[in-house]
């Protein structure tokens, strides 16, 4: 699988949570992520994920409200965040949240595609986004799960300019492409979730080892949601830390057409 460096494409993702120490112990224990705090105070106490040799894989933040339930969201790269937002309110979404800018790191917006699944945009001006993606501790694939496919399909193709490959597993399972290079998935929620479960976007880390990254999961406090599961790409697993925030892992196969991890 690739992720291009273009606009449109993946380019960070985020955990809010309300306990960003605990979050950091979990996250260092299960994948071997440091957190680093931003120093300028404009910052808000935001912090990154980095591996060992300092390259960042994504972003953590305290919740604004003790309710709000932890969360992991992706972002995706923009050159112009306020002309996606109007594309994002043309093509029957929201905007949560922004267009703000973030000291001279970049602008960002919140939105929420029409089925209700949340998702961030990035114009990057000093912080270009992902240290490290499709490599092992980095994110690798991007997955939203939804019970119609037919209305995201329209609206990212609207607002970003994705396409989708044609259904080639059972269930209609599709790949979003961007400039021609899958990054992610469109999943049809079927009778196997729960009927309370809304809409989402859904994050993957690279591991080496499907299995082992579920044992230290579970050893941690977190909760194999999905156990480890062997599929054509690879093998997955979907957790949940300590605070309730979802996630996967996967272990690819080299063999299944999709890319190498590094």
């Amino acid at each position: 699988m690739k992720i291009a460096n273009v606009p449109s494409a993946p380019c960070w993702a985020d955990l809010t949570t309300p306990d960003t120490q605990a979050a950091g112990r979990f996250y260092g224990a299960v994948f071997g992520w440091q957190v680093r705090q931003m120093p300028d105070p404009g910052a808000s106490g935001y912090g990154v994920f980095a591996l060992a040799d300092g390259r960042t894989a994504g972003g953590l933040a305290a919740s604004a409200a003790p309710d709000r339930p932890a969360a992991w969201m992706p972002y995706f790269q923009t050159e112009g965040v306020d002309a996606v937002i109007a594309r994002v309110e043309a093509n029957g979404g929201t905007v949560t949240a922004g267009p703000t800018d973030i000291l001279e790191l970049g602008r960002f917006a919140v939105c929420a595609d029409p089925v209700g699944a949340v998702f961030g945009l990035w114009q990057r001006r000093d912080h270009p986004g992902f240290g490290v993606v499709n490599a092992m501790g980095g994110f690798c694939w991007f997955e939203l799960a939804t019970r119609d496919l037919s209305v995201p399909a329209d609206f990212y193709a609207a607002i970003l300019g994705w396409a989708t490959t044609s259904p080639a597993a059972p269930g209609g399972y599709r790949m979003w492409t961007v400039a021609g290079e899958p990054f992610g998935g469109l999943l049809k929620m079927n009778a196997s979730f729960p009927p309370d479960i809304p809409p989402h976007w859904m994050v993957y880390v690279a591991v080496a080892d499907c299995d082992a990254t579920a044992a230290r999961c579970a050893r941690n406090g977190g909760t194999v949601l999905v156990p480890p599961t062997t599929i054509e790409q690879g093998r997955f697993t979907v957790l949940s830390d300590p605070q309730g925030a979802v996630f996967a892992a996967l272990a690819l196969n080299p063999l299944s057409g999709l890319g190498e991890l590094s």
